[in-house]
């Protein structure tokens, strides 16, 4: 391509998380290729917005989560499906990339692939076929010319699985260690003050109002077992920090909840431990340096579908360690009785702290990707499969 060729790239992101990662690649191509030349379109949110994307529609339209959320949007979910497949078919992007909530994204992909099948589609987060239904890692080949991983792992996955062409671009969170890693003496105290211990009973209401009695019960028989005094921080999303402070009403200990991205890693950065529902937030604070217990609780008709989970952890950082040092309480282990007794050796100085401390030291080598951003290397990605349509 030459370099004054003008280029449209269209971006379909389905939530808050796929934005943020969608203003960033949208900042690295402007980077890359040079704003003037570039015209964006899809879907997005504020982040995106920011960057030059006109939005079809508003994404809190389609961002919902959780399956009784998703059943009761699903026909405005399903008709701005059409939508967006009718717009891109329309508009004949240069290439497509769709980032993230595959629910959403890969049905759009799917139909613009029958639609326009000369439109390049780039994956940016690839779903957890190496968790569960792996079958649809081969599948994906059919409308997926190149995938971008967040996590090392993954490109052997889909190699294995026969999906997708496969590169690790690194996770976000490798930009943010400044913010999420404690400045010398901001972390540890002496041994008569109190340790600084973080809670994060999850960012969906279901996963609040399954966890947050069991911990606050552990919490209490922490307390009353724990050989050093200790203090609870619970970093609450914006969206449930109503909930969570009226749940947190019936403990025993009572925490401090804090609102906001600054004060969360401000939280992190002081913290000596963690109790944490699973997700993102384990990998987040595995990079923190912060020992953990993981915890997890689903309904009835959800744990059914524990029988088809592959993966041998269901904690993220226990994933990309290839080690399960970091315990997962699941289901009926959740409970008081077992998180407090997990809990108890990372309140000092044990064999099982310094296990996880150790493991925690190897992610930054597993997780590099050399001098580039993820951002930057998702960019570079991006415009060389651009390139290599444009060619053919």
């Amino acid at each position: 391509m030459t370099e004054t060729q003008p280029l449209t790239i269209w971006l379909v992101s389905g939530e808050e998380s796929g934005d943020q990662l969608g203003a960033k690649l949208m900042r690295g191509l402007k980077g890359r290729l040079g704003t003037e030349r570039l015209r964006f379109g899809g879907v997005g949110g504020h982040a995106m917005r920011k960057e030059g994307l006109d939005s079809l529609f508003p994404l809190d339209e389609i961002a919902v989560m959780g399956f009784s959320a998703v059943i009761a949007r699903l026909p405005t979910i399903l008709k701005r499906i059409r939508f967006t497949v009718d717009a891109v078919a329309a508009a004949k992007p240069d290439l497509l990339v769709i980032i993230d909530s595959p629910d959403f994204t890969h049905r759009v992909a799917k139909a613009v692939r029958q639609r326009a099948p000369h439109i390049p589609i780039v994956d940016y987060v690839s779903p957890s076929v190496w968790a569960w239904r792996p079958g649809r890692a081969p599948k994906m080949r059919a409308y997926v010319d190149h995938l971008l991983a967040l996590l090392p792992f993954e490109p052997e996955a889909h190699q294995r699985l026969g999906g997708p062409p496969t590169t690790y671009v690194g996770h976000p969170l490798i930009e943010r260690l400044d913010e999420i890693r404690p400045a010398p003496g901001e972390r540890g105290g002496a041994a008569d003050t109190p340790l600084k211990l973080l809670v994060l009973p999850g960012s969906r209401r279901s996963e609040v109002s399954r966890l947050m009695e069991p911990f606050g019960a552990a919490l209490a028989l922490l307390k009353e077992r724990s050989p050093r005094p200790f203090e609870v921080t619970i970093p609450a999303v914006p969206h449930l920090v109503g909930e969570i402070r009226e749940r947190a009403q019936a403990w025993s200990v009572k925490p401090r909840i804090v609102e906001g991205e600054a004060a969360k890693w401000a939280a992190f950065r002081e913290a000596d431990l963690a109790l944490a529902a699973s997700g993102t937030v384990t990998l987040e604070l595995g990079l923190s340096g912060v020992p953990m217990v993981v915890a997890y609780r689903v309904s009835k008709i959800e744990e059914v579908l524990k029988y088809l989970i592959k993966a041998p952890s269901i904690v993220l950082t226990n994933l990309v360690l290839g080690e399960n040092v970091i315990p997962e309480l699941i289901q009926w282990d959740c409970t008081p009785e077992k998180l407090t007794e997990a809990l108890t050796p990372l309140m000092s100085d044990s064999p099982e702290r310094r296990r996880q401390m150790e493991a925690l030291g190897k992610l930054d080598a597993l997780m590099r990707i050399g001098d580039e951003t993820p951002s930057e290397r998702a960019a570079r990605i991006v415009a060389e499969v651009l390139e290599a349509g444009r060619r053919t």
